[in-house]
């Protein structure tokens, strides 16, 4: 993707977003019997307040740039929530919220390589016994101190190339082992990822490994083409299996590298207040 956006992608998230929608859930009649689901362009463009032609045009891929005004316009129209109202920034823009000041790259060159600052990996050492993480902009795992290798995988004794989180989550069986509820966390991971990486996807790691997912993993080609998106949330509690403690309920908390707001630290911590596993 480049400094203006990918125009391509956000067609398809347009055309994807209006299928699922019907006539009731937006307030307008029925009509006539339609040869496809989902609503009209016209009927898209009437509840955004903007021109039939000029919103075919952004469909189609149109090398249109819309303002704020009409994304929000659009967000309400289609009922987008808020991670699809990010992604649709990204779409449009080119950026991300948070790396608005960020200057933008051409989309084709390799940002320099990603190292975790001393006093984070001091950090995520000091935070055993829970089991930390600090990912990378396309989620190579950078550091993971001793618990985390215990509960996930030993990404120091993977190829460098190989402690990619998603990439794990998507080919390895020991993912499937450690999350209980794998199908719908591995969905959920990859929404978060697409949004993560979205302003980055013609960068040529990123889209190597998007490649890769799309090449070995039949859950990836099922789900990558609807443009799902979850966002990147600051806490919750997964259902884990740890190799000694059996299955357990971790609460998680994620935090932005504020120097390197690319890298986020996760660190998980047992639960001892809900119900058990």
């Amino acid at each position: 993707m480049g400094p203006d956006g990918d125009p391509a992608a956000l067609g398809e998230l347009l055309r994807s977003r209006r299928a699922r929608l019907t006539p009731a859930a937006v307030g307008l009649p029925p009509g006539a019997r339609r040869r496809t689901p989902g609503l009209r362009r016209e009927e898209v463009a009437l509840l955004a307040n903007l021109s039939p032609t000029y919103y075919t045009f952004l469909e189609q891929g149109r090398q249109v740039r819309p303002s704020s005004q009409v994304l929000d316009a659009l967000a309400t129209a289609l009922l987008l929530d808020a991670a699809e109202r990010q992604y649709l920034d990204v779409l449009a823009y080119g950026r991300p919220g948070h790396l608005a000041s960020r200057p933008a790259s051409d989309g084709q060159s390799e940002p320099p390589t990603e190292v975790v600052a001393v006093e984070v990996a001091d950090l995520v050492q000091r935070l055993a016994p829970h089991p930390t993480i600090v990912k990378g902009r396309r989620w190579d795992v950078l550091a993971a101190n001793s618990a985390a290798r215990e509960l996930f995988t030993d990404w120091e004794a993977r190829p460098p190339a190989d402690r990619n989180l998603v990439r794990w989550m998507f080919t390895d069986d020991q993912a499937r082992q450690v999350y209980l509820d794998w199908e719908r966390e591995a969905r959920a991971m990859l929404g978060r990822f697409r949004l993560a990486t979205a302003a980055y996807t013609t960068e040529p790691s990123v889209a190597a490994l998007i490649a890769e997912l799309l090449r070995d993993s039949p859950h990836v080609r099922r789900w990558w083409p609807n443009h799902d998106v979850v966002s990147i949330g600051g806490s919750g509690v997964k259902r884990l299996r740890h190799p000694r403690l059996g299955p357990v309920e971790f609460t998680h908390v994620v935090l932005r590298v504020a120097d390197h707001p690319e890298q986020t630290l996760v660190t998980y911590t047992v639960r001892t207040d809900g119900p058990t596993v």
